[in-house]
């Protein structure tokens, strides 16, 4: 099994650094579609580095723990590079709206001045969504026993274990993350919805290219969002298959469970 996750995880990262290097590199960086690219192979390279690593060292062990503030400082990660990837591919969708369905004005909508600011915003939005959740958790009370059913620290199970009624709270995960996933999930299929009722008007040949410029985009965003939606937009209830579920947005296939050792 360690194996199988160490050539998993040094597959993702390699390949996603290459990716970026070689954007980087040559002239393909000059256009919006690869620069924003460039950004998401390097947003996908830190996510996978979340929680891992962490994974592959634990399970060397019976007993896996995790001091508080490394379990803190997964869920910040773990949320800052996932909102911060779910807003590029919502931005990604947009440039590839613009393309298809307004190519003549392709050049001066998607300028390089609007590039760096839609990155920006990503950044930005990802920063407040992570803050926002690291303070939601810091103001639980956890009096033990500190077991996550999870190979990671997470919303749902941290909420499990909070010395409170987290009834009224449960209802935080849906109304902030799942929202978000929700709301840019709305976004991308209004974007190719629209692209794909404007290629009607175009040639077999402009079909073709227009749709071979989005699938990969598209397969990406079902395999990101669609578990995001599965593990957050729901009530705030742990199930055993959210760590199968997690695994196609973290790049883990790990699921047991580890002890959380909390030192506050």
């Amino acid at each position: 099994m360690q194996k199988i996750i160490s050539v998993a995880f040094i597959v993702s990262v390699v390949g996603n650094v290459l990716t970026m290097v070689t954007i980087i590199t040559s002239p393909l960086r000059g256009y919006p579609m690869y620069h924003f690219l460039a950004h998401l192979s390097f947003i996908d390279a830190c996510y996978a580095c979340v929680s891992t690593p962490k994974v592959i060292i634990d399970s060397f062990y019976e007993k896996k723990t995790s001091p508080f503030n490394e379990c803190m400082t997964q869920v910040f990660r773990e949320h800052l590079f996932a909102g911060v990837d779910v807003i590029l591919l919502t931005v990604m969708a947009y440039d590839r709206y613009v393309a298809i369905c307004k190519p003549w004005h392709y050049t001066t909508i998607m300028n390089w001045r609007l590039c760096q600011v839609l990155v920006e915003m990503a950044w930005v939005g990802g920063v407040i969504h992570s803050t926002i959740q690291i303070l939601f958790i810091l103001s639980l009370p956890f009096c033990g026993p500190n077991i996550i059913d999870h190979f990671m620290c997470d919303l749902n199970p941290l909420l499990d274990l909070a010395c409170t009624d987290t009834h009224i709270l449960g209802f935080f995960v849906p109304a902030n993350t799942g929202l978000i996933c929700l709301s840019n999930f709305l976004l991308l299929i209004g974007s190719y919805v629209i692209i794909l009722c404007s290629l009607r008007a175009h040639s077999l040949e402009a079909r073709r290219k227009a749709l071979s410029t989005c699938v990969s985009h598209i397969t990406a965003v079902i395999l990101f969002l669609v578990p995001c939606l599965f593990v957050y937009l729901r009530p705030t209830v742990a199930l055993p298959v959210d760590k199968a579920v997690s695994v196609f947005y973290t790049d883990n296939s790990h699921v047991k469970s580890f002890h959380l050792y909390f030192e506050k």
